[in-house]
């Protein structure tokens, strides 16, 4: 007999429904196959399926027996279809009803006992489920709490195969899983971090320039000495950021729940994530990809801070992939089979030393390295990566009397007030627009709101001039100057907004 069970498969960030078609015949000797592009872990599942019938109180029908994955031309992989596959089995067999089957989307790994284990994507699945109106999903009880984070639909968390089959034959009643969505973004906003901007002493305009790129979204390099603080101002950054949306939450969620890094207990990702991988990462790591392509770094940081610390010791081509992603704000994988496109809107956040010794901007140190060491050093990081970088902060050392210093600076609490006020502005800006931070403006946008004064527009004059900026850099000197005015909340770009966004562009011919 021939049965139909609806299950999904997660192609980049989606997932796209999947027919489990299950044809049994009792003609002929014994036979098993699977078919519809199915990988090393899908065909596998015969063995998991037979013995999980087993060890549940049911046969496993010794006939010729046929599953289909459609549609056949996507590559199906992972053990999520094992559930469908021993329900589509069992519904040939006529243990449950056909009818009952049409109403949910079911997926689940299963252990030879019976039990069910987690599956990648459950989110994504949920999402899919609810777009095609159906009535629920039905996966392994781990992956409940992701699902329920979508309304309109019945979420049902299944331990093991025996529970899933006494639920659609009517013998046992669960009640769907739900969750409170307005109560675990509310815990965001009272959420205390351990770090906080407090903590760093000194380094008042470095503070002062990570408020203006927390503020408009805008990409960081600090270079400095070792010991300067970059890298406790980086971690810091995130503290002073605003709450995620429930869309970038949901958006943010969804790629941690394919890469299989979201934590059960954590449904729905309400902090913004600081990604910071080590110098020796591949650029497929960094980017995504693999012959089933996965989010890679930028992705996972979506929405959040991508920390790059000792850049020039990343790979000259693991860089140079940065740029396409910095530019767009998503990243598209390219395979034989397939074209896939992982979003990656994120803060880069770099520190760097000025020379390989890391002394050659410390008066207190002597610098060891020669000028062709220096020269080579920084040379890893090329003029178009650094053109895209808006802020370039030098982070002198801190000396004895700002360390013993009692003063602490402002906290992160006061900051993030200024950033979020800034934010709003920003978002009111561009309601009517594609995009939603100043970092995010294109040259249509750039000259409809930043608007110059005369002063403003003559001093920008002579430093294009005089630094031979490129036009890449004149617009991010517009935009991070709007940012600037929108911490002051002014309308137009005064002098002095320009003024400071000029010194941050200071190491395009200073240092490189």
């Amino acid at each position: 007999m021939l049965s139909k069970v609806l299950s999904a498969v997660v192609v980049g960030i989606d997932a796209q429904l999947i027919e489990v078609e299950v044809d049994i015949t009792a003609r002929g000797l014994p036979h098993f196959s699977i078919v519809g592009l199915p990988d090393a872990a899908v065909r596998e599942s015969k063995d998991r399926v037979k013995a999980a019938l087993k060890n549940s109180g049911f046969l496993f029908p010794l006939k010729q027996i046929v599953i289909n994955l459609a549609p056949a031309d996507i590559k199906k992989e992972g053990a999520s279809f094992d559930l469908p596959i021993a329900i589509g089995i069992l519904a040939s067999e006529g243990v449950i009803s056909k009818e009952i089957l049409k109403d949910y989307i079911i997926t689940g790994e299963l252990s030879l006992d019976g039990r069910l284990k987690p599956v990648k994507g459950a989110l994504s699945m949920a999402i899919a489920t609810k777009e095609l109106f159906l009535k629920g999903i039905i996966l392994p009880i781990s992956n409940a709490s992701e699902a329920a984070v979508i309304q309109d639909i019945l979420v049902y968390g299944m331990e093991s195969l025996h529970h899933v089959i006494e639920f659609l034959r009517g013998e046992k009643e669960i009640k769907p899983f739900c969750i409170n969505i307005k109560n675990i973004l509310k815990s965001a906003s009272k959420y205390e971090h351990e770090e906080d901007f407090s903590d760093i002493k000194g380094q008042e305009h470095a503070k002062r320039a990570l408020e203006i790129a927390a503020a408009g979204e805008h990409n960081v390099l600090m270079i400095g000495p070792p010991g300067a603080g970059k890298t406790m101002l980086a971690k810091r950054l995130y503290t002073i950021l605003p709450e995620m949306t429930f869309e970038e939450a949901l958006e943010t969620t969804m790629i941690h729940s394919i890469a299989g890094i979201l934590d059960p207990q954590q449904p729905l990702l309400v902090n913004r994530p600081f990604r910071s991988p080590h110098h020796t990462i591949s650029d497929i790591a960094l980017i995504g990809g693999g012959q089933y392509p996965r989010p890679g770094e930028v992705s996972l940081a979506h929405n959040g801070v991508l920390f790059l610390d000792e850049l020039p010791e990343f790979k000259k081509n693991v860089l140079e992939v940065l740029r396409q992603p910095i530019e767009d704000g998503k990243v598209t994988i390219s395979r034989a089979t397939a074209s896939i496109t992982f979003p990656a809107r994120f803060m880069l956040v770099a520190a760097m030393n000025p020379c390989p010794c890391g002394y050659s901007s410390d008066d207190r140190h002597q610098c060891t390295c020669t000028p062709t060491k220096i020269h080579r050093y920084r040379s890893k990081i090329s003029a178009p990566l650094l053109d895209r970088i808006d802020i370039h902060i030098e982070i002198p050392a801190v000396n004895y009397k700002e360390l013993s210093s009692e003063y602490s600076g402002e906290t992160s609490e006061k900051i993030k007030e200024r950033v979020v006020k800034a934010r709003k502005l920003q978002i009111e800006r561009f309601y009517k627009e594609k995009i939603h931070y100043n970092s995010q403006m294109k040259p249509r946008h750039i000259k409809k709101y930043c608007s110059l004064t005369n002063s403003a527009k003559y001093i920008l004059e002579k430093a294009m001039e005089k630094l031979r900026f490129s036009a890449r850099a004149y617009s991010k000197i517009l935009k991070v100057s709007r940012t600037i005015a929108d911490l002051e909340e002014e309308d137009k770009i005064q002098s002095y907004h320009i003024l400071e966004a000029i010194q941050y562009r200071s190491l395009d011919k200073s240092i490189f």
